[in-house]
């Protein structure tokens, strides 16, 4: 029986990709594009412009232009309601970064009956992307978490790391509303006090007059001896009930910037424990909808530090198909159109690759010496899923090849 059929997919009901981060290269969104399209679900995306890798694919029925840097609520309710003007029904929305996360908790309510989607405390999405509120929430719910602190200057700031010693962990505080234009990343290991002060001081222009840095410091989790399996996430569906309808673990073997940024390879691997502890925090706060959770393994007190909290499908989300096809758009999907459905079983070794970004990881483990090249081709042979190459899709590979190859040579241009 094809996945198509046992599903019983609502096709009548389409799905719109809400997405407000300006990134051609966010794989996720291809992901959501291709997993409902291929059940016969029509999809409309937002895209950068006529070249954006993800639009070009088959399975996208319609196209949105982005919204414009730091567009007011209003704006997008006024894109989403032309949309759905548009359609022949109820749409699901589906969101994949944490701006369209937190505008649809907090605005979302207009947006009823025109579109499904779901109904988290409105306050919640905000603080879970928050750096430093996730922290608070890791405090209240009893939840490990690396020491913490939102320094308000640079004294502060080489405080912390004097303390703690370096490296330390950097982090953009509100991911969703930092410029990133002066070359801070979301996340960086600091690994000295002349790093930290070039980076505080970027961050402050970025911040201008605003009441810190905008910068969030964490403890630098010490990798495990080699072999440990550290760096885990849990993606998973959770209903109007807070029940997990759908969950998994995988770990993180490759990332890029290595040890500290995206999935670059992920692979599916059981870990009951994690499963339950993720399901119980979730459950225990009223989360409803898709989400993604980062943690590492200390191996200090053996416990699992949850380090990010996306209150939104993860990029990766394509790595957990279960035996029946499900995968956490597709729960998404089925629940909100009143389809019951039941979960597959779990495909332990399943891996995905992110073809643009994973060769850059591998020089970083190459040069740490725990990945060899013979290795690393050896696993991208053994990739079940890619996040840009599918045999019935081609265009979207193509595409992200030459704008990453434009992309380089910009780079080395203004350089």
């Amino acid at each position: 029986m094809s996945v198509r059929a046992s599903m019983d997919a609502d096709t009548a009901t389409d799905a719109v990709l809400l997405k407000l981060d300006r990134n051609i290269f966010h794989h996720g969104g291809l992901g959501v594009i291709r997993s409902l399209g291929r059940l016969g679900i029509r999809v409309h995306a937002m895209r950068e412009d006529r070249f954006t890798p993800a639009g070009v694919s088959r399975y996208a029925r319609r196209t949105m232009s982005p919204m414009p840097a730091r567009a007011h609520p209003d704006d997008v309710l006024d894109l989403l309601d032309r949309l759905a003007d548009g359609l022949p029904g109820p749409a699901v929305l589906v969101t994949t970064d944490d701006a369209g996360a937190i505008f649809l908790a907090e605005h979302g309510d207009k947006l009823r009956p025109r579109y499904l989607f779901p109904d988290p405390p409105a306050d919640l999405p905000r603080r879970a992307a928050g750096k430093a509120t996730l922290a608070e929430i890791c405090r209240a719910a009893g939840v490990p978490h690396p020491a913490t602190v939102v320094p308000v200057d640079a004294a502060e700031a080489t405080a912390f790391a004097d303390s703690c010693g370096y490296p330390v962990v950097a982090k953009v505080n509100l991911p969703w509303a930092a410029d990133r234009t002066v070359g801070v990343q979301s996340t960086t290991i600091v690994r000295g006090r002349d790093e930290l002060l070039g980076l505080v001081e970027r961050a402050r222009r970025a911040t201008g007059d605003g009441p810190d840095t905008g910068l969030l410091l964490q403890e630098y989790l010490a990798p495990a001896p080699t072999g440990t399996r550290q760096d885990w996430f849990f993606h998973g569906y959770f209903d109007t009930a807070s029940r997990c309808l759908f969950g998994h673990t995988g770990i993180k073997e490759r990332s890029f910037p290595v040890n500290a940024g995206l999935t670059t390879y992920g692979r599916w691997v059981p870990n009951d424990r994690l499963r339950a502890e993720a399901v119980a925090l979730l459950s225990g706060l009223g989360y409803q909808g898709v989400v993604d959770l980062d943690y590492r393994w200390d191996p200090r007190d053996d416990s699992y530090r949850l380090l990010d909290f996306n209150p939104r499908l993860g990029a990766q989300f394509r790595l957990f198909q279960d035996t029946a096809g499900i995968d956490a758009v597709r729960a998404l999907h089925l629940d909100l159109t009143g389809r019951g459905f039941t979960p597959g079983d779990a495909v332990p070794g399943r891996a995905l690759v992110v073809e643009n970004f994973d060769p850059l990881a591998a020089l970083g483990y190459r040069r740490e010496g725990t990945l060899s090249t013979r290795s690393w081709l050896a696993s991208l042979r053994a990739a079940d899923e890619a996040a840009w190459f599918a045999r019935d899709d081609l265009a979207p590979f193509f595409l992200s090849g030459a704008r990453t190859l434009w992309q380089a040579a910009k780079n080395r241009l203004s350089r």
